[in-house]
Order: C-alpha cells, then sequence, then structure tokens
C-alpha cells in the first residue's frame, strides 16, 4: 500500500510539474521519459512489460525529431504515465 501511494505521488508530481518547467515538446518528452524509466522499478511484471512497450514507442517517436513526433511522444508517455497512477485504483 505505501509503495503504491508514494509510487502515484510520484508519478502524479512529475506529471504536474513537467509542464512548468519543459519549455518544448521534446523537453516534456525526455521528462516523461525518465519517470517512466523511474516508475518501471516498483511495478508488478505485466506492467513493466506493458511499460517497456510503451517506452520503446516514445522513443521511436522521439527518434523521428519532428514536431508531430514531439506530440506523439508526449502522448504516449502521458498515457503511460496515467495508466501507472490510475493502477493502483483498480487493483484495491
Amino acid at each position: 500500500m505505501n509503495r503504491s501511494v508514494l509510487l502515484g505521488l510520484f508519478v502524479s508530481a512529475c506529471v504536474l510539474a513537467a509542464p512548468a518547467f519543459a519549455s518544448a515538446e521534446k523537453d516534456l518528452c525526455a521528462v516523461n521519459l525518465q519517470s517512466l524509466n523511474s516508475a518501471k522499478t516498483q511495478l508488478d511484471a505485466n506492467q513493466q512489460a506493458n511499460l517497456e512497450t510503451s517506452i520503446q514507442q516514445a522513443k521511436a517517436a522521439a527518434d523521428r525529431n519532428t514536431n508531430d513526433s514531439a506530440r506523439e511522444c508526449v502522448a504516449i508517455t502521458s498515457r503511460a504515465l496515467q495508466e501507472i497512477q490510475n493502477h493502483p485504483k483498480s487493483t484495491q
């Protein structure tokens, strides 16, 4: 329970703080990817597999290096962060 609460607070802080510090979508993508990598260790195996898929998709989008791909990366990473944040609620 405590780990879930701490993870939720960490993810919430990252999601809320990222737009304030990210000056561009590329920066927000990088911040979200870092948050996802940090959260990976506290997830179960199934969540880790799903998260790894999202990370790979986001990195592929970021590597295309266009404005649209940066938006796609932000969308993928934001969705993954939201899923992590909502997951403990659905298992309790």
